[in-house]
């Protein structure tokens, strides 16, 4: 979907001719701003928003437009798991302020019937949507987070649904506690796992129920350090993960706080705590479609991605390295794990069912959706906005690795395969070779190439102002300046940040180098008074014993100091030397600059003269 709410599907024609598309959107096209659009899951039905309606598309052959639901304001939408229902969640509007009444603004629309079934108040878009048992029979929401209200549904029925009156109902057994979210599983026998963050020194719970029987949970969970909980099921409803975590790490190891992993079966009604081997946190978790099997990515960075199977033991291990994604293709056949967000876009593909065997990595950068194809053999990558507002596009890839397909867009804001049954595509025993590639992508590639083929020449930074001199990376105004003067004869005063007495100011330590002699300490006046007078009592015992001989004065000598009589400057020197100083405090400021540091409107006037101070250091004989 990019910016201008231009919403359109693509059929490729067959998996050979991935690059000929066919354009299905029905007419008229949308041409104001969307908010959501989105596929049901079994891909029948296509709906999305516009400001005053929402349009509803069915993708089954031809697309072709099946029903306009007038009403403004949409926000959210969500499929039922086999596209009967559609779920919307409006603009919620306070119709009273002193009994706090807000409009119905969650309304659940039947496809089949094309009328409106039940509709309730949800002021908050977070947690708003109802959840629904696989063969749609049922559905639930929460009420006050203290009950969770079931409602039974009959998909060819016009009746309206009293809210009121659910037909089955889930209570907390403790008054004072309350659940903080729910998930009802797949599967022909629905279960719901609940989560009860931990209060006034109680843990926290994960309790699992058969609808509608919530007299004894089936299976519970009790452990601390957990504030959220995340909750996912496996394909069959028969086991879950619960990733509980909480914002603070309580031996201040990490940032981010503290996860862990438990894994809770119905079959057996087992429990456990998954024991990771590496300290830090869980990035990914992530069933495999056969049920049988989970992945974890998880670790400080390089992280590690282990799998287990549906008793929480360990299968393989790959090497350690920077991911936090997991995908299995819809066949189970291969993983992909890659690193997304702020990693650098490093995808490897793994043969599940070859012994891990890699089959190939490749690099998709900046990457912000990432989706196997429902035939298992195509990988979509796209960077979309506002993610990022850069980049914008989508690239498809071959399970081999071979790029095929690309196309930019100013700003793209959704993107997604069609979903489409498993049985429709047949499984993957040997992978065909990867199609020829687009023109989009050739053209792509070779540019890739020829820019990968220019290499700058390798140097070390110089920064802006010394660029295009004669002058080394590593020396400065002050070197040639000593350099200089070593030619001359002439004393060169200490550099800047040191005082004449080799301290350096901010430290306040002597500085010294390495193989050198350490610098003699400057003597107090009252160590010096005291050394005179043990000399001058020695000198008397000395006298005591022998007459010295008479001594001769030493010869006064002059200081040596270059081209400098008696150790006196002439005036053109003290001239260059003031001068030089100025030069040296002009580039500490000129590099300032160039770090990005706001300078003074007195600062930016003293760069502005360099050149006449360099052109009166010339006429004073001085050159670099």
């Amino acid at each position: 979907m990019s910016k201008t709410t231009e919403i359109f599907c693509r059929l490729p024609r067959s998996v050979d001719l991935i690059q000929d598309f066919e354009d299905i959107t029905p007419a008229p096209k949308a041409v104001e701003e969307c908010r959501v659009a989105l596929y049901s899951s079994n891909g029948k039905f296509f709906a999305y928003t516009q400001p005053n309606e929402v349009v509803i598309v069915d993708t089954s052959s031809i697309a072709k437009v099946l029903h306009r639901i007038e009403l403004p304001e949409v926000f959210d939408l969500l499929f039922s798991p086999n596209g009967t229902y559609l779920c919307l969640w409006c603009k919620p509007i306070q119709l009273n302020k002193e009994n706090g009444t807000w409009n119905n603004n969650l309304k659940i629309f039947n496809v089949k019937t094309k009328t409106i079934i039940a509709e309730w108040s949800a002021r908050h878009q977070a947690g708003w949507k109802p959840q629904f048992t696989n063969d749609e029979k049922i559905f639930c929401k929460g009420s006050n987070s203290k009950e969770i209200h079931f409602f039974e549904i009959d998909s060819n029925s016009n009746e309206s649904i009293n809210i009121n009156h659910p037909t089955h109902k889930f209570k907390m057994s403790d008054s004072k506690a309350t659940f903080q979210n729910f998930q009802i599983s797949p599967g022909k026998n629905p279960s719901i796992a609940i989560f009860i963050p931990e209060k006034s020194g109680k843990p926290a719970s994960v309790l699992i129920y058969n609808v509608p029987n919530f007299n004894q949970p089936i299976c519970s969970k009790h452990f601390f350090k957990a504030e959220r909980c995340q909750l996912k099921w496996n394909s069959l409803g028969t086991a879950l993960l619960a990733l509980a975590s909480t914002d603070h790490d309580t031996s201040n190891k990490s940032y981010y706080g503290e996860t862990n992993l438990y894994l809770l079966g119905i079959a057996g009604s087992y429990d456990s705590r998954i024991d990771l081997k590496r300290e830090g946190p869980i990035h990914d978790i992530t069933w495999s479609p056969s049920a049988r099997e989970f992945a974890v990515s998880y670790g400080y960075m390089p992280s590690e991605t282990t799998f287990f199977d549906s008793r929480g033991n360990e299968i393989h291990s790959l090497p350690t390295a920077p991911r936090n994604t997991i995908l299995y293709s819809p066949h189970a056949k291969f993983v992909l794990v890659a690193g997304f967000g702020n990693l650098q876009g490093t995808v490897d593909v793994y043969d599940r069912q070859n012994k891990f065997a890699k089959v190939v990595s490749f690099e998709a950068s900046n990457t912000s959706v990432c989706e196997w194809s429902p035939c298992g053999r195509f990988i979509l990558t796209a960077t979309t906005s506002p993610r990022l507002r850069v980049d914008n596009g989508l690239k498809v890839w071959h399970a081999s690795g071979k790029l095929i397909y690309m196309k930019e867009y100013q700003e793209l804001y959704s993107i997604g395969w069609k979903p489409q049954p498993l049985e429709l595509f047949p499984q993957i025993k040997t992978l065909e070779p990867a199609p020829e590639a687009h023109e989009s992508t050739k053209e792509f590639l070779a540019k890739r190439s020829a820019s990968a083929a220019v290499k700058k020449p390798a140097g070390a930074y110089r920064p802006p102002h010394a660029r295009g001199s004669s002058m080394t990376p590593t020396s400065s105004l002050y070197q040639k300046e000593m350099e200089n003067n070593m030619r001359t004869g002439t004393p060169t005063p200490p550099p800047p940040g040191l005082t004449r007495n080799g301290v350096n100011p901010v430290s306040g330590r002597p500085r010294t180098v390495v193989g050198a002699a350490p610098p003699a300490e400057k003597e107090s006046k009252a160590a010096a008074k005291n050394r005179k007078k043990r000399e001058a009592k020695k000198q008397q015992q000395s006298e005591k014993v022998e007459s010295p001989a008479p001594i001769a004065a030493p010869t006064p000598v002059a200081p040596v100091t270059g081209s400098v009589i008696g150790g006196v400057a002439s005036l053109e020197e003290k001239k260059i030397r003031s001068l030089l100083k100025k030069l040296r405090a002009i580039e500490q400021l000129k590099m300032k600059q160039a770090a990005g540091e706001q300078l003074e409107d007195t600062q930016v006037i003293k760069i502005s003269k360099e050149d006449e101070i360099r052109q009166e250091l010339n006429t004073l004989g001085w050159n670099e």
